[in-house]
């Protein structure tokens, strides 16, 4: 067996959530505003978005786990869970613990969507911008592939995608929503 297999499982389920995190942001934006209106389907749209979500806390689990049994970071439960613990990148990891924590807390918010006030928890679900910048940060500084071609290409499109729907939602937020033909023909009913 690899000696570095813990550590090559690690990066890739690493990467892997920060692609599906960067995917339920963009769809919880598609979501909340009208980007896309001729495409829109709200409960596929909202089904995808929790999707999405689900699978970035599973391979942010198995990032999480993997860590712990590699040999060359050396990381301890201590080290994945409380920022600065690690003398291994501490500043990267720091970044990475609190934007996990901060992803916690938009998450149960999510779940508990029906029994907080909406302005609570869309105040809690703004974090998860700074989620994705903090897992981009940790990424950047804490990841061996971040001078990988294919890694640097796909944080060029992730950030991009990103900073563009995320400026969409802000500049288009006073705007009135248009309206799919769907919507509104049941509307007009």
């Amino acid at each position: 067996m690899n000696p570095h297999l813990w550590w090559y499982l690690s990066r890739s389920a690493g990467i892997v959530a920060w692609v599906m995190l960067t995917g339920s942001v963009l769809w919880g934006i598609v979501l909340a505003s009208d980007l896309f209106p001729r495409w829109r389907r709200g409960a596929w749209l909202l089904a995808m978005h929790r999707w999405l979500a689900a699978l970035t806390f599973v391979f942010l689990g198995a990032h999480v786990v993997t860590l712990l049994f590699d040999t060359y970071a050396k990381l301890r439960v201590p080290d994945v869970l409380l920022p600065f613990a690690s003398s291994w990148r501490p500043t990267a990891l720091a970044v990475g613990i609190l934007a996990l924590y901060l992803l916690v807390a938009v998450q149960l918010t999510a779940l508990a969507m029906k029994h907080v006030s909406k302005r609570w928890w869309r105040d809690v679900h703004v974090l998860s911008y700074v989620v994705f910048w903090g897992v981009t940060i940790h990424a950047a500084l804490a990841g061996t592939d971040a001078a990988k071609p294919l890694y640097l290409v796909t944080s060029i499109v992730a950030l991009s995608a990103v900073v563009f729907a995320v400026s969409y939602r802000v500049l288009s937020h006073h705007l009135p929503k248009r309206r799919s033909a769907g919507e509104a023909g049941r509307a007009a009913s």
